[in-house]
């Protein structure tokens, strides 16, 4: 993934795929949810029971439940089981709803964000969650004492909070945020915390968190697993779950299986009942009847980026042949067994702010038109089959940290038009290491988030030397996303963002290449699955038939 400092970003979007305590404000049209079909139909219809536990496979195991000290996805991931935000993502239709807050309103300024509470809802001991929890909670978030390396900064747009009563939470901004709602409906990151709680356990809170979501911490097995109990008082659950009361199985166990092969044996074998599956093992599942396969596709997308530095790459035509000269289906089918989608833009399709128009107008395999243009600009063909040009030769490196097989391809497709590719791999921080420095010309890598503001830290001129690895300098396109990241209004966001898309695409400032499918597999004696666009897990809706 492209860079250290949005790894986490990355690996978060990837992980809120196993449960539906996610964000991501978004308007466009969703794809269609797909293949729960596994589910028998004996089983299908048949009323939801209580008891029973679900087990769950996961990659990796937290660092500290302390949800403003956690530096991994997969504490906010266990975190999001044990509280809840103010907002939440609706995977059905993208829409970013009220949560832990049943309103909000954002002033004409768009400086402060006013949140009016859900009532009744309690901590796991008891304690109501009022405005001045919340208030406390968020300010020690930010207080640079914490030193909250995510949730913290995630809320740096925030100068003071308010409480002006039970109820009501008031938001005072530096300046205007547009991805500050959707910061907030981390469901593990951004949960409220107890102050008792967290005076009574110390630099032991992490280890015992008391939380309002709908399970509760029974126990922990450092390297091996956390096992969480039913929340019997559990009933403020999203607006979007069918299950508005507590869950359903009487435990949740959460085992850390980092090996693949070893996962998906546990898988086979009904050790776990639950477990992401890569395209290339999903197939299997989808032929076994006694599996649920739930298909779906992160906001994250691969692309190969280029460097404006690059006298070669200045020129447009060039970087428009290597677009035109890139086969993205044929990549799809070597990188991902065929389970992804091609992507012509800057933004996934499922991410906030997607124009669907791009897919018309982005650049499709065109070999001839690629070598038209390359003539065109004074690249001719040399005695080796590699274009030169007063005396140069079109060569270019690309460097890349995580290997695949489309990087031969990309070779192969560069030099039928021309062009002469290197490929040099490095493990991702010395290839974050020599983006930084501007030490490549070509980079494969791939960028997500739960906002489109991501662009920004990419693509604005004030972040070269820091993520805008690629050099892009076009002062139109810094005022777009500066306009993008503090307008408010959805319809009007989403149209500048349509207009970001087509200016980078015109530009050819990058190779967008695909968004790969995701897959959960769930073994057929959990119930109540439900197909989503993102492939979320309703656990909140999930049964155990035994």
């Amino acid at each position: 993934m492209l860079r250290k400092q949005l790894d986490r970003r990355i690996k978060y979007v990837l992980f809120a795929c196993l449960l539906a305590f996610s964000a991501a404000g978004c308007t466009s049209t969703p794809p269609s949810a797909k293949n729960v079909e596994q589910q028998p139909k004996a089983t299908a219809n048949l009323t939801p029971k209580t008891g029973g536990t679900i087990t769950l496979g996961l990659p990796a195991e937290p660092d500290t439940l302390d949800p403003q000290k956690t530096t991994m996805s997969a504490g906010n991931f266990v975190g999001g089981l044990l509280g809840g935000a103010l907002m939440i993502l609706d995977p059905y239709t993208f829409e970013l709803k009220p949560h832990l807050a049943e309103s909000y309103t954002v002033s004409a300024d768009g400086k402060t964000v006013t949140f009016k509470l859900r009532q009744g809802v309690k901590f796991h001991d008891g304690t109501p969650l009022t405005a001045s929890v919340f208030k406390q909670s968020i300010e020690r978030a930010i207080d640079p004492k914490t030193a909250s390396p995510v949730a913290g900064q995630d809320l740096a747009a925030i100068e003071s909070v308010g409480a002006p009563d039970d109820a009501t939470l008031v938001l005072r901004l530096k300046e205007p945020s547009a991805s500050l709602l959707s910061a907030l409906s981390y469901g593990g990151y951004q949960q409220p915390i107890l102050m008792d709680a967290l005076k009574k356990y110390g630099s032991d809170f992490g280890r015992n968190p008391v939380g309002v979501g709908p399970w509760k911490l029974e126990s922990w097995k450092t390297g091996e697993s956390i096992t969480l109990s039913r929340n019997d008082d559990y009933k403020w659950s999203a607006p979007f779950l069918e299950n508005q009361g507590p869950v359903r199985p009487d435990k949740l166990v959460i085992k850390f299986i980092k090996d693949n092969q070893t996962l998906m044996a546990a898988l086979d074998s009904g050790t776990i009942d639950i477990a992401g599956v890569s395209a290339k093992d999903v197939k299997k599942y989808k032929d076994d009847k006694e599996f649920t396969v739930l298909e779906g596709m992160q906001p994250v997308e691969s692309f190969i980026g280029m460097n404006l530095e690059n006298e070669i790459l200045r020129d447009v035509h060039v970087r428009k042949a290597i677009n035109l000269a890139i086969n993205k289906e044929a990549l799809i089918i070597a990188d991902l067994q065929g389970e992804g989608v091609p992507v012509y833009g800057p933004i996934p399709p499922t991410m906030f702010g997607y124009d669907k128009a791009v897919a018309e107008y982005g650049y499709k395999y065109n070999k001839e038109e690629a070598i038209r243009l390359l003539e065109e600009s004074g690249w001719k063909l040399g005695g080796q089959g590699i274009r030169e040009k007063d005396g140069k030769v079109l060569s270019l490196t690309m460097i890349i940290e995580d290997p695949k097989p489309g990087d031969q391809l990309v070779q192969s497709m560069l030099k039928e038009i021309g062009i002469d590719l290197k490929i040099q791999s490095y493990e991702m921080a010395t290839a974050h290491a020599q983006a930084v420095k501007g030490e490549f010309d070509l980079m494969a890598t791939s960028h997500g988030d739960i906002d489109p503001n991501i662009l920004g830290l990419l693509l604005h001129s004030n972040q070269i030397g820091g993520l805008n690895f690629f050099r892009v300098n076009n002062k139109e396109l810094d005022a777009l996303l500066e306009k993008g990241s503090i307008t408010t209004d959805s319809q009007e966001r989403q149209k500048i963002y349509a207009a970001i898309q087509k200016l980078v695409v015109e530009e050819a400032y990058w190779v967008p290449l695909y968004s790969a499918k995701t897959f959960q597999v769930i073994n057929n004696r959990i119930q109540g699955v439900k197909a989503n666009p993102l492939a979320i897990l309703t656990i909140q809706d999930m049964w155990v038939n035994e």
